[in-house]
């Protein structure tokens, strides 16, 4: 059953910003996101003034709020049924949608694992059966052309990604029979049924409602008919003429900043949802070409807010003196909330082999990934054992610790290594030092991004493991756009060069962690000829996919600990990728050198907004909290 909660704002001058109500739809909705975050796209309106007349070079400093590690080159478009945009600071739908252009009808908090309305008015609320769900919409919510958000622009966003194949029609067809306007401001949500009549995916129908944008019915008409009906041309169209319902929408862009400015007449402002206009009237992001130039940007405090990995990021207070903070004002400093994953080509020969598998994965020295690769921003696997969970206490709680502890290793394990390929019969036959598996030497290539610096140090670590125990892994670091293109092609075997490589795993969001399990294990993804979802080594285990099938329907918190921790057991046990570090569902190191009253642990904040870098989920509610240093 879905439990609705009742939160009261704090009265402390810190409260965050809420609905007049608060009230909290408790986490029991998966979401699934098609795309990575970066990829997936959402609108915006052209500003009021033509985009060759924008200057972004004369944004008022006390009017602009810098960010940097969300926008890597330049933005393709602004289509919100595309995932091919590369628009980081006005897309992202999925369990944290972004939602500074485009909106939700509700937002999640993984602070406390709710959903917030915001398009929506209260909370949702599932029928006796669980088959459908129905919820409101704002009677203030308003397009930007004025008129307003109605249950007809919530149904004919999902007939749309339905009839183009988008990648959100894609992802949840299989578990929404259809979306329907009841009347102008009610919508009803039919989930799919299988044989028994029950919903096929609870979880999945109810996180559509906080990861999925609305969009209006009468602008997507028009593209429609502008790309003649066309899928090709409908997901291809820039659409700088998209209608939006967020606060922001495109100022200026080019291969050097993103701006978005502040749209004065948001319905937002109504005392049903924040009360007030977000702070800052501009969001201005410089495209830096790596970590190291944006880091030097938020040391000069040209960036307010840093939304990526910065080396040894404590020595900017405690060495430096500088205005700069983290969420937690200790390590980790972040909350690691995603697992950042090497991925085995189970295609790549002796990789098939389990010994081989867990011989690696034992032997990789983590505490210097943690300390070098992560400079101590990550929890240690000491601190916190290796399963399929993050490190946050409600997913801890959700298996028997005891129950795989002898599965469990916190690597630098050189001669358990050794023994295991001694055992396995995989030696060096030939005295050059390598061993060797059907007559071949073990040689592997270990690779991600060109650029992603803390993976790049990770991944030298995992090649210096394979030298320790015989297994020769050399580096290399293809630029990302070639990387991407190659690792979620998943209906073919991986190319050479691609034996051990990194991929992300989904961080905190309503699915957690049934859907990171799901993505990075479940077979259904085998196949795929564009795969943004997960298992991209092409692992198949038919026990593991019958566990992931029944989770979502299962409501006993004693049975769904049982089936959590055989998952855990089985992935520990057969090994087809390995966690190599925890990582903040997002970096979220900020300078007060212009904007203060930034989220931080324990600011009060009710409900509290998480380090989300204000534009995802719950933590947009940060922007109108946010005060200037100099007034």
């Amino acid at each position: 059953m879905l439990i609705v909660s009742l939160l009261v704002s704090a009265c402390g001058g810190a409260a965050a910003p809420a609905p007049a109500e608060a009230p909290a739809a408790e986490e029991a909705a998966p979401a699934e996101a098609a795309a990575p975050a970066a990829e997936e796209a959402a609108p915006a309106e052209e500003a009021a003034a033509p985009a060759a007349e924008a200057d972004p070079n004369a944004l008022p400093r006390n009017e602009t709020l810098y960010f940097n590690g969300q926008q890597w080159g330049s933005v393709v478009g602004w289509n919100p049924y595309s995932s091919s945009n590369n628009n980081g600071m006005a897309v992202s739908q999925g369990d944290n949608a972004r939602v500074t252009m485009f909106e939700t009808p509700y937002l999640y908090n993984m602070l406390d694992g709710q959903v917030y309305p915001l398009l929506a008015d209260g909370p949702f609320e599932w029928n006796a059966d669980r088959t459908e769900i129905t919820f409101k919409l704002k009677p203030a919510a308003k397009w930007s052309d004025g008129t307003p958000v109605t249950a007809e622009d919530v149904a004919y966003t999902w007939a749309t990604h339905v009839k183009y194949s988008t990648p959100t029609g894609a992802s949840n067809v299989d578990y929404i029979e259809d979306i329907v306007a009841v009347d102008d401001q009610t919508v009803t949500v039919k989930a799919k049924l299988n044989d028994e009549g029950a919903a096929v995916n609870p979880l999945l129908v109810a996180a559509y409602l906080s990861s999925n944008y609305v969009m209006q019915k009468a602008w997507t008409q028009t593209l429609e008919e502008r790309s003649g009906g066309d899928a090709t041309a409908f997901l291809a169209d820039p659409a700088e003429d998209a209608v939006y319902s967020g606060p922001y929408h495109k100022y200026f862009a080019d291969d050097s900043k993103v701006v978005l400015v502040r749209d004065d007449n948001y319905w937002g402002q109504d005392a049903s949802m924040w009360g007030k206009l977000p702070a800052p009237k501009y969001l201005a992001h410089t495209i830096f070409k790596d970590n190291a130039a944006g880091t030097t940007a938020l040391q000069a405090g040209e960036v307010d807010v840093s939304q990526q990995f910065n080396s040894n990021v404590q020595d900017l207070w405690l060495k430096d003196d500088l205005p700069i903070s983290t969420y937690l004002p200790d390590a980790p400093y972040g909350i690691g909330a995603s697992l950042p994953t090497a991925f085995f080509n189970l295609n790549s020969p002796g990789l098939d082999q389990l010994a081989v598998r867990k011989a690696i994965a034992i032997a990789v020295d983590y505490p210097t990934i943690i300390a070098n690769a992560m400079t101590n921003q990550s929890a240690t696997f000491d601190q916190v054992p290796r399963s399929l969970m993050n490190p946050t206490p409600g997913e801890q709680a959700l298996y028997d610790h005891e129950a795989v502890a002898d599965l469990q290793w916190v690597g630098n394990d050189i001669e358990g290594a050794k023994a295991l390929l001694d055992e396995a019969g995989i030696v060096d036959t030939d005295g050059d030092g390598w061993r060797e598996y059907n007559g071949e030497n073990l040689s592997y290539v270990a690779t991600c991004p060109n650029g992603w610096s803390d993976w790049q140090a990770a991944i030298e670590v995992v090649a210096a493991a394979g030298a320790k125990i015989g297994i020769d892994i050399t580096t290399n670091f293809p630029e990302w756009s070639v990387y991407q293109t190659v690792v979620t092609k998943s209906d073919a075997p991986l190319p050479e060069g691609y034996d051990i490589f990194m991929m992300w795993s989904d961080g905190a969001g309503p699915t957690q962690p049934w859907g990171r399990i799901r993505h990075l294990i479940s077979s259904e993804f085998v196949g795929m000829a564009s795969n943004w979802n997960g298992n991209w080594g092409q692992y198949s285990n038919p026990d593991a996919d019958a566990l992931i099938d029944a989770i979502p329907s299962e409501t006993d918190p004693d049975a769904l600990k049982g089936m959590y921790t055989e998952l855990v057991s089985i992935y520990l046990s057969d090994i087809p990728s390995f966690t190599l570090m925890y990582r903040p569902q997002s970096f979220h190191t900020v300078n007060e050198s212009v904007w203060t009253n930034f989220p931080h642990e324990g600011d009060g904040t009710n409900p509290p907004v998480p380090p989300l870098d204000l534009t995802d989920g719950w933590s947009i509610a940060g922007l109108y909290n946010l005060t200037l240093v100099n007034p």
